[in-house]
């Protein structure tokens, strides 16, 4: 468990953070810029001054009232900030080496040859920063950063100064490093679409102040994320166990094809969801997103509809949200968010409690493998 109370006055900013995240597990930061996010991970590396309690798996490092306060260089947490800041004057092994040197005589939790497979860099250990791409470059600063054996590792924005192509390259190797190794992390963001991906616990933080704690799937659901993300990643983050290719019970709509062409079928709790990706063995976990954009709300079951996904629901509750209206649907115990219009709520007579059906396409949900680094850390 990370626990950090502490506060920091910078000229009109102030940061008043009262937080316990979990250990190990992803958590992540998450606001838009100033909320004061960055200004967090430099108090908890020791970067900034600041007044009050920060204790990592019990042990503290930081106590002004018993005046603890022990330096950055040895509270063992590796950072990776937005530039990557390698040597130039090193190729990528003597980068990497750096990071072992640092190490000095903490235990060993992540070896070389370890690092280097799971970061993809055995092509580039001879080159030089100047030769290596953005992507590149970041995936060699977590490398070193792993290589000093910290214990805790802080992403400051990894991928901020990356084009979309080289995020999306960077992206699948957090998600190795989330859930083949026991390496807490603090990830830092303003994009939510990263902290979908990455992320198992989503502190939010707004003018200095977390003013949410909570799983990824809460978080999903809030309406302090909704006002940041806007409509377009609003939506259900569920967790999943590929099954056998066969039709799922709670599907209303008929004729879901047996053969291999077919969408796969993914078990979140007692709920069944048809997805588009193939090539899925039967057991693999996956993480799905499902946007509130991509769901239609039906009172009767469709017929003859190419929609793979028909599931009977509940209204729990409604929520304004930017001229239309989000409902907070129930299905078969998880929850699923709706974006409709005023209009539709009307016309349809939805309230809470209301019955009804969800709808969405195979073709829009996305599911993302993972390991061990699920919502519930």
């Amino acid at each position: 468990m990370l626990e950090v109370r502490c506060n920091l006055a910078r000229g009109a900013f102030d940061l008043d953070v009262d937080l316990s995240l979990p250990s190990p597990g992803v958590s992540a930061l998450f606001g838009v810029s100033g909320a004061g996010k960055s200004t967090l991970v430099e108090v908890l590396a020791g970067l900034a001054p600041a007044e009050g309690r920060i204790a990592l798996d019990g042990e503290v490092l930081l106590d002004t009232g018993q005046g603890i306060d022990i330096p950055a260089a040895r509270r063992g947490i590796g950072c990776v900030f937005q530039d990557g800041r390698l040597f130039p004057h090193y190729d990528v092994e003597g980068n990497l080496r750096y990071g072992e040197r640092r190490a000095r005589a903490r235990p060993q939790h992540v070896r070389f040859e370890q690092v280097v497979e799971l970061l993809g860099l055995t092509a580039l250990l001879a080159r030089r920063p100047p030769q290596l791409s953005g992507g590149e470059k970041q995936r060699v600063a977590v490398g070193r950063a792993l290589l000093s054996q910290p214990r805790l590792l802080l992403l400051d924005e990894p991928l901020a100064a990356l084009d979309v192509a080289r995020k999306q390259e960077l992206l699948p190797y957090l998600e190795r490093l989330r859930d083949e190794l026991a390496t807490p992390i603090v990830y830092v963001s303003h994009a939510f679409d990263e902290v979908i991906r990455i992320a198992q616990h989503v502190v939010v933080m707004e003018r200095g102040r977390g003013v949410l704690s909570a799983s990824l799937a809460e978080a999903c659901l809030s309406p302090l994320v909704h006002d940041i993300t806007g409509a377009g990643v609003v939506g259900a983050v569920l967790e999943g166990v590929v099954q056998e290719n066969v039709v799922p019970k709670n599907v209303v709509s008929p004729d879901a094809s047996r053969d291999s062409a077919a969408p796969t079928l993914v078990r979140c709790g007692a709920l069944e969801i048809r997805i588009a990706e193939s090539a899925l063995p039967t057991g693999a976990h996956l993480r799905l997103h499902i946007a509130a954009d991509d769901v239609a709300v039906a009172r009767e079951p469709p017929r003859a509809i190419s929609v793979r996904n028909v599931i009977p629901a509940r209204v729990e509750r409604l929520q304004a949200s930017e001229g239309s209206v989000l409902l907070h649907l129930v299905a078969h115990g998880e929850r699923l968010l709706a974006r409709v219009t005023r209009g539709a709520v009307g016309d349809l007579k939805l309230e809470a409690g209301s019955e009804c059906y969800a709808l969405f396409k195979a073709v829009a949900t996305h599911g993302r493998r993972f390991e061990r680094g699920g919502l519930r850390p």
